[in-house]
């Protein structure tokens, strides 16, 4: 399962980072030459000790929501605050299936 890292350190020749996560908990040297040289505070979505994509703060924020999702409920603990986005609002179809429902 990949993880959201920022990037704490980054190698002069840019293939290389350390990156860490948005609690502290999780540190961890990333290969990045999947995603290419990356910014220094930038975020990526780690697996397996590689950087497999590069997130925007805001997607970083929402893939550890979905992950503290995730350890909640095996904690039998409630998730309504990590996806308040969703909380009482409608379903919206994406563009591309609205015209084959009707």
């Amino acid at each position: 399962m990949g993880i959201p890292l920022r990037l704490t350190e980054v190698a002069a020749d840019g293939e290389s980072a350390l990156g860490e996560s948005r609690d502290g908990r999780h540190v961890e040297r990333l290969d990045l030459r999947l995603v290419g040289p990356q910014p220094l505070g930038g975020w990526v979505l780690a697996f397996l000790g590689a950087a497999r994509s590069v997130l925007t703060a805001a997607e970083a924020a929402q893939v550890a929501d979905a992950l503290e999702a995730v350890a909640a409920v095996q904690r039998g603990e409630g998730i309504d605050h990590l996806f308040a986005d969703l909380i009482d609002r409608e379903p919206e179809l994406p563009d591309h299936l609205k015209d084959a429902s009707a």
